[in-house]
């Protein structure tokens, strides 16, 4: 039987009496696969982890709901096998309309969102986002996208310039406010709604982290780039945001934009080489053609910091250059 069989054997169990098509739909960056199940009175989302591990995904949607964020309703699950069956949020996702016209908008909606999650998300029993956890991430870069992908041996030099970096990346990380971090807050997993919109996806991973992770993955998202200033406008509002609730303070103004700017740092270097491992491990090549735009925020942002100038001259003299030669 394979694997769309016992899917679809599942649903019957839940939807006896409904005719049932499976029609796959694009996944996110891990190995989770999606369908949208036609048939009956409403369409659903089958999502199959293959860890077979669904409870937290379920928990953390309650959760969500129970604050007002419109996360997926949970219809039913396979404990064991990783089979969820969950409402369908639609097809809308932010990436596919995004445009100078509705920007403002639809980011003024995520941003509310984003203001939920940090103020009334409770912590307790999330993982933290350490230091270990952050040096986990950032290994990402250097065995996935510089030694498995590009191939490139680094000089004791080089070593030397990404050390300095991660031991920077990590410490911004820990010193700003921690909160729930949903760790994929960006336009692939945001989708146009009914309200509360936008419908959030891809939750499962959450922990308790920096609070400009999420900030910087929505604004600075690795699929769809906006001019630096308007970035740094939607920042700063979000930072009035936080203030008013009170998940800054206003003395932290002068902390603000380098905890943002070196927080996307190290997610863009950690995003990096997850495209390059969905590649070479899971054969999926869609993510390839981001790692230039990725990368690309790193040096831009790191020319304006001293200490991350090295960092951004190895990306461009030597990582990009390899990346244009692929």
């Amino acid at each position: 039987m394979t694997k769309t069989d016992r899917i679809e054997a599942w649903l019957k169990s839940i939807l006896p009496s409904a005719t049932l098509r499976l029609i796959p739909i694009a996944g996110d960056a891990s190995q989770r696969r999606y369908w949208r199940v036609q048939g009956g009175e409403n369409n659903y989302v089958v999502m199959e982890d293959p860890t077979g591990s669904t409870e937290r995904f379920v928990q953390l949607a309650k959760t969500l709901k129970q604050f007002g964020v419109h996360a997926p309703e949970i219809y039913g699950e396979a404990p064991g096998q990783g089979f969820l069956l969950m409402e369908d949020l639609g097809t809308q996702h932010y990436l596919d309309v995004l445009d100078t016209n509705n920007v403002n908008r639809l980011y003024g909606d995520a941003l509310g969102t984003l203001a939920i999650l940090q103020t009334c998300l409770p912590t307790e029993g999330l993982p933290a986002y350490d230091a270990a956890f952050l040096s986990r991430e950032l290994d990402l870069f250097s065995t996935w996208l510089l030694d498995r992908y590009l191939g490139l041996v680094l000089s004791p030099e080089e070593q030397a310039v990404l050390q300095q970096a991660r031991a920077l990346l990590i410490a911004n990380a820990l010193e700003q406010p921690q909160v729930f971090v949903h760790r994929d807050f960006h336009s692939r997993n945001l989708l146009v709604s009914p309200s509360p919109s936008p419908g959030v996806l891809d939750f499962q991973d959450a922990v308790r982290g920096p609070v400009t992770y999420d900030l910087v993955s929505l604004l600075r998202d690795c699929y769809i780039e906006w001019p630096r200033q308007q970035v740094e406008i939607w920042a700063w509002g979000y930072f009035q945001l936080a203030v008013q609730s009170g998940v800054l303070r206003p003395e932290q103004e002068q902390q603000f934009l380098r905890w943002f700017d070196l927080m996307g740092i190290q997610r863009h270097l950690k995003a990096s080489g997850i495209f390059a491992r969905l590649w070479i491990r899971d054969g999926k090549a869609g993510h390839l053609a981001d790692i230039p735009r990725t990368l690309n925020y790193v040096v831009a942002v790191g020319v304006e910091y001293s200490e991350l100038q090295p960092l951004a001259q190895f990306l461009a003299t030597r990582v990009l250059p390899a990346l244009r030669d692929r």
